[in-house]
Parts: C-alpha cells; sequence; structure tokens
C-alpha cells in the first residue's frame, strides 16, 4: 500500500483541517496566555488529521511577529482566533516545500532508491540531527519547529534521542510529535509533553470528506465507508481502494448463515485472500464489527444499531443469544492474535481466514473452548 493515499494531499500541504476545533483552541489559548509547552504530543487513531493539525501548529508559530516587532504605534496586535493561513501565504509556501530555514519535519525514511516503501522506524541519526537544529538560534529571530510524523515509529534509540532533547529543551524551539499509539511511547516522553488527544471524526464529516475526495462514489458507499472508517477519513479512502463496501456484505452474507456456515461461501471468500491487501482488510473489518457488536452488547445498544447491511442488527442479536459477551470477546481476541502471527510469520492466509470464521461458527453454535 502507498504511503499515504494519492487523493489527500500530504499533511504539509494541507490547508485545511475538519474537525478539532478544541485541540486548535487549546494552543491557542496556551499561546495568547503565554503557557506555551515546548513539546506537543498529538494523538489519536490513524487518519483523522493529526499531522495536519501539528503542521498547522508549526506554520502559525513561525509565521508570528518576532518579540521587537509584536507591536508597533498602535500597540500588540489582538490574540490570534484561529491556525487558518492561506496557501498563498510566504510561510506555508516556505514550509510546503521544505525551504523554510527554522523548520525541519522527521518522518520514516525511504527504503528504495524509487521511494515507493518506506522504512519500518525512524533513525536515530535523524532524530539526533533535529537535536542539533533546535538548539541553534533561529535564522529568522522566532522559533524553531519540529514535527515528527509519527512519534511511535521511533525504535528504542530514536526514542532516547527525542528523550534527549525533551529533557533539556532549546529556548523558543518547539516539538510537535504526531503518535497513532501515545501509549506506546516512553512514559518519560509523555510527561514531558502537552498532549492533545484528537478524536475520531464525526460520520457525517468523513462523508462529507469522501464526497470532497472521491466525488463519484455512489451515496450508498459514502455512507457505508462513512460507518466502516470508524471516524477516519484516511481509513475510509483506504476501504475505497481495497472493495471494502463489497467485502463487508459478503462477510455479513456468509456470516448470516450462523450457526452453521455455508462451506461454499467460506471456501469463496477464503479464496480472495490472495488478491493484494484484501486479508488484512477482510480480518481488519471482521476485527472491527466483532468488536462493534461487543460494545453494543455490553451497553444494551444492539436495538439502536445503525446497519451497514440490511439483516445485521438481527445477526448480531442471534449471536448474542447464541453466546455470551465473554465468548465473543474471547472469539475477537484469538481472531486478533492469529492475525497479528500470520502476518509476522507469513502463515498461510487462507487458511488462517477460515480458522477465525470456523471458530466464530463454534462459538455460534456454543462449542468454542
Amino acid at each position: 500500500m502507498p504511503d499515504r493515499d494519492p487523493d489527500i494531499l500530504h499533511p504539509r500541504l494541507q490547508p485545511d483541517l475538519v474537525g478539532h476545533e478544541a485541540a486548535e483552541k487549546e494552543y491557542l489559548g496556551a499561546w495568547s496566555g503565554g503557557r506555551l509547552a515546548h513539546a506537543w504530543l498529538i494523538g489519536g487513531p490513524r487518519g483523522i488529521g493529526k499531522a495536519t493539525l501539528a503542521y498547522r501548529m508549526a506554520r502559525f508559530a513561525l509565521a508570528q511577529p518576532t518579540e521587537n516587532s509584536a507591536a508597533d504605534m498602535f500597540g500588540a496586535p489582538p490574540p490570534p482566533k484561529s491556525l487558518q493561513m492561506s496557501p498563498n501565504e510566504p510561510v506555508f509556501r516556505r514550509i510546503a516545500a521544505m525551504g523554510h530555514g527554522d523548520f525541519r519535519a522527521l518522518e520514516r525514511g525511504w527504503a528504495d532508491s524509487k521511494q515507493t516503501k518506506r522504512k519500518t522506524t525512524i533513525a536515530v541519526d535523524d532524530v539526533r540531527e533535529i537535536g542539533g537544529f533546535l538548539s541553534m538560534t533561529p535564522a529568522e529571530g522566532g522559533w524553531r519547529a519540529v514535527v515528527v510524523d509519527a512519534a511511535d515509529e521511533m525504535n528504542p534509540n530514536s526514542a532516547n534521542a527525542i528523550l534527549k532533547v525533551l529533557e533539556e529543551p532549546p529556548r523558543r524551539a518547539l516539538l510537535f510529535l504526531v503518535a497513532h499509539n501515545p501509549d506506546r511511547l516512553l512514559p518519560t516522553i509523555r510527561s514531558r509533553c502537552r498532549r492533545l488527544d484528537l478524536k475520531p471524526l464525526a460520520a457525517t464529516q468523513v462523508s462529507m470528506l469522501l464526497k470532497r475526495y472521491r466525488p463519484s462514489l455512489d451515496p450508498r458507499e459514502v455512507a457505508a465507508l462513512s460507518q466502516l472508517a470508524d471516524g477516519s477519513i484516511g481509513r475510509a479512502l483506504e476501504l475505497d481502494d481495497e472493495g471494502g463496501v463489497a467485502l463487508f456484505s459478503e462477510l455479513m452474507t456468509l456470516l448470516t448463515d450462523l450457526p452453521r456456515l455455508n462451506i461454499t461461501r467460506l471456501h469463496a471468500l477464503s479464496d480472495k485472500v490472495f488478491k493484494g491487501d484484501v486479508f488484512r482488510t477482510l480480518t481488519g473489518l471482521l476485527g472491527w464489527w466483532l468488536a462493534r457488536i461487543i460494545s453494543l452488547a455490553a451497553r444494551g445498544g444492539l436495538d439502536a444499531m445503525v446497519e451497514i447491511v440490511p439483516g445485521e442488527r438481527d445477526l448480531a442479536r442471534r449471536l448474542f443469544t447464541a453466546a455470551s459477551p465473554a465468548a465473543w470477546a474471547e472469539a475477537w481476541a484469538s481472531m486478533g492474535h492469529l492475525t497479528a502471527r500470520t502476518e509476522a510469520v507469513n502463515l498461510d492466509k487462507k487458511r488462517s481466514l477460515m480458522m477465525m470464521l470456523m471458530n466464530i461458527e463454534a462459538t455460534a453454535q456454543g462449542k468454542a473452548a
């Protein structure tokens, strides 16, 4: 899969951000109130706009007047009310082109000369370089800023190197750490950052963005993807690329036969895992759906469940009549373990998917271990 969806601008080039107004307000309040933290940890699920927010925060800081020019004959300027900046602004253009002397961005490097695949982690030498950069006097008299996207992709050596920067923060330096799983970071890193935890987008916001990026999509596909994406526009676009709506519909058709799966349908669906990323997509959808209905059942919310495909609510009710929430939670955990093992040691994907589905069948029949 590509590192980023080609239909979405790189966060460095993206002028707009949907949602997360509260996080922007918190940053602006800290700025105006003189409580600006030197490091910000921006956490939340993938594909919801964390890096876009980080670049907005960095651009804003670098665009502010220096201390000597902050006031003129009319006094100090009023407190800023927004991080929005036109792509035509010089600071925006220079950061977009990576040509601003006081800005750096840190991502995983390329693993090949054609720049088609990135390395699995951020290299320690790259982190050490930004430590030296931040300690220098700002070239333009204001701030220096670094965006790390994503901090939870650092290896242990890289994490220790970033910790050294955080332990002795340079003056007038800002570090923005984007993290998909902030709790995986060292506690000492988390404790030295001001944290902004971003929430998933609302389904209406995902729908609006889908219409912007994929205007040819059928309204029914937009509605389905907006639910399946679970608040992530990045995930919605991935699912569209992978035929996620059709795969989910086929998966639900198969599960409707429970408590006994149709063998022909089981093999037909499992045979598809040999194409591209279908295994990852199918197991992701299956795990997401199980987690969804387990959560709804625990809250007594199955009756209010929003259906993505017809009959989904009745299927969920039947499953929870057949087995306890604990049994389904065990099936979900077992599936997650097998998915991770299949990817890690390259097990037979068809066999693994069939094992997951047959475990679900056994749970529906009250036979699971």
